[in-house]
């Protein structure tokens, strides 16, 4: 499908199927760490091929002025990073906009761990 709505849209179902299991599992009240390593196993599981905290240089005037690393790679076509809050704020998302742009990504989820119930976003990369 064209339309950037959809785009990846079965492997975006498929990861978040992957954190609804994480969740409905363990819960919330964990730390990231501990959601990043479940849902790795997870996908392991369901035959989904990633990168675990995949970091690139941040540049500022052709200068590298730091790095970010990313929860995940996904399928090498999208970009997962995860939270443990209470809810997700704009500044989340803020954040997880500017990853998809950082390391030129066009479709990225953002899932929260740490509330009552899995929270999650689809991401597109702005423009797009």
């Amino acid at each position: 499908m064209g339309n950037s709505k959809y785009l990846h849209w079965e492997i975006t179902q498929k990861i978040i199927g992957c954190a609804m299991s994480v969740h409905n599992q363990i819960g919330a009240g964990y730390q990231e760490v501990i959601y990043q390593r479940a849902l790795a196993m997870e996908m392991e599981k369901q035959g989904l091929s990633f990168v675990r905290e995949f970091e690139i240089p941040i540049h500022y005037d052709l200068r590298e002025i730091g790095s970010r690393r990313v929860d995940f790679f996904v399928e090498e076509k999208i970009m997962v990073e995860i939270k443990a809050v209470g809810r997700i704020e704009n500044v989340h998302l803020a954040q997880a906009i500017n990853y998809l742009e950082a390391f030129n990504m066009d479709i990225g989820l953002l899932i929260n761990f740490g509330a009552s119930s899995l929270q999650f976003k689809r991401l597109n990369k702005p423009g797009k």
